[in-house]
């Protein structure tokens, strides 16, 4: 294999670390700001520590006002673990019989899938309240976890994904020895399309955590907030108690660690179906 030119190299290296420092900045002003008080967080340097207290500043916003970022944090983790799962399953069972199975108006289908793609959510969050308000789920978990469930991305991605990993010729010989479509759907179907599977698992999970319109817009009880929209709320009264400047960020912070940890875990799937993706080519 050629090796590629040393400035090909230098200018590749050089994007890659200006894009870094432009995703790790945030990140890195957040877990600074975290470990200050009110006070040090508007009359310090931004990007560096003063009188940090990073375990006093974070139990101080799990314990403020009773836990309720705790309350938050689990709704948000049901409404994202929750959906993102049943997403993923009901957008590989489609996307799969949309690959394998030739039925009369299958392109017609697609196509709505991919109109699905490209309508944007919050044109729909409207008309989702007014439906869920006359099934009367408004302002319940059902009304965030439902639309969450649903994933016309995952559902193109998995049928593209089906379509070039799970061959016809193996399906007819686990036919040939008696297995049942759910049975090769659930034994040869969801382990070859694994890759596209942790992909859509990961998007959905991602777009529902940080989903705050739809919540805005379906929830008044707050004990019923994700933590996007539990933040926002502290964010509004902080005016009048400053502190709660302080707690945003640290609340912020905590955040992110559920989408950091998944990432961490999960990118083997991508290495893994990458490779795999190598070695058929």
């Amino acid at each position: 294999m050629t090796t590629p030119p040393l400035r090909h190299r230098i200018l590749t290296a050089s994007l890659l670390t200006v894009a870094a420092l432009y995703f790790l900045t945030p990140v890195y002003w957040l877990a600074v700001s975290a470990t200050k008080n009110t006070a040090d967080l508007f009359g310090t340097f931004g990007f560096w520590f003063a009188h940090p207290h990073p375990l006093d500043r974070l139990g101080a916003v799990l314990t403020y006002d009773h836990g309720v970022y705790l309350r938050w944090f689990a709704n948000s983790l049901l409404y994202a673990g929750i959906g993102a799962t049943a997403a993923t399953l009901l957008a590989a069972a489609a996307g799969f019989a949309l690959a394998k199975y030739p039925f009369r108006g299958r392109e017609t289908v697609f196509r709505v899938v991919l109109a699905g793609v490209l309508l944007p959510g919050t044109a729909l969050a409207l008309p989702l309240y007014f439906l869920f308000s006359d099934l009367g789920l408004a302002d319940t978990y059902w009304a965030v976890l439902l639309p969450g469930t649903v994933s016309p991305f995952g559902v193109y991605l998995c049928r593209i994904y089906a379509t070039a990993a799970v061959p016809d010729a193996l399906l007819e010989a686990a036919r040939i020895d008696g297995a049942g479509e759910t049975r090769i759907f659930a034994t040869l179907g969801l382990r070859l399309m694994t890759p596209a599977l942790v992909t859509v698992f990961l998007f959905q999970f991602v777009h529902i955590w940080n989903n705050y319109f739809l919540p805005l817009v379906m929830l008044s009880d707050s004990r019923l907030y994700p933590v996007q929209l539990g933040l926002t709320t502290w964010t509004g009264y902080a005016d009048r108690h400053p502190v709660l400047y302080q707690y945003t960020v640290g609340g912020a912070l905590l955040s992110v660690i559920p989408l950091m940890i998944l990432m961490t875990f999960l990118q083997r799937y991508w290495r893994t179906g990458l490779a795999d993706g190598g070695l058929k080519a």
